[in-house]
């Protein structure tokens, strides 16, 4: 399992429900049970997602709205299989595997994203959401909108994404810098690698 570093794709949590991805890429087929296993030791509620194909790098979840990527990872018919939310999916350019690497939510009221990996007409849609913060093409090559956000405005980012991380300091964010490039080059950053368990709301 190779892959199995992308922890994030694994799973997700909505309210206190874990959701176990059901994987679509042949390499990654397996890793669904190395986290039934940790979810069953650690007595988390779950459910496993088995119509459709969902991974969770292309869920992202704000309050009772969750935003769902369209790729080649995750199907429109696994959407409808999520319960009690409101639903929003958002269709990814070509050539874009996951929503987390184009868009990154970081707090109530701010987000990240890609211009080239997303239609106008979803940057409409999560601009009378989010103030979106533009991370120039030349940093999404190295993932920039896919830094960690772990509250109280801190953020771990790469030392690399020197105007993305200077436009979060604008704002007041803390920015942790750090270097993950060797992560980077199999295609996942600092948000693919963590897979939050508990949820406030």
């Amino acid at each position: 399992m190779p892959e199995q570093v992308f922890t994030r794709d694994i799973g997700f949590v909505l309210g206190g429900t874990a959701f176990i991805s059901n994987m679509a890429a042949s390499v990654r087929l397996g890793e669904e049970k190395a986290l039934q296993k940790l979810l069953e030791d650690e007595n988390v509620p779950f459910i496993r997602m088995k119509e459709a194909n969902i991974e969770g790098g292309d869920v992202m979840i704000a309050g009772d709205t969750v935003y769902v990527g369209l790729s080649d990872r995750t199907e429109k018919a696994a959407v409808a299989a999520l319960p009690a939310y409101t639903v929003v999916p958002i269709p990814l350019q070509e050539d874009f595997l996951h929503l987390g690497c184009v868009f990154n939510i970081i707090s109530d009221t701010e987000a990240l994203y890609c211009r080239k990996g997303l239609r106008q007409k979803e940057i409409d849609l999560l601009a009378k959401r989010f103030k979106l913060i533009e991370v120039p093409e030349e940093e999404h090559f190295t993932l920039g909108p896919n830094v960690l956000s772990i509250g109280h405005k801190t953020i771990i980012s790469l030392p690399q994404h020197s105007h993305t991380n200077g436009e979060l300091k604008k704002r007041g964010y803390r920015v942790i810098e750090t270097d993950l490039s060797e992560i980077i080059k199999s295609g996942g950053s600092f948000r693919c690698c963590t897979l939050p368990l508990v949820r406030k709301s």
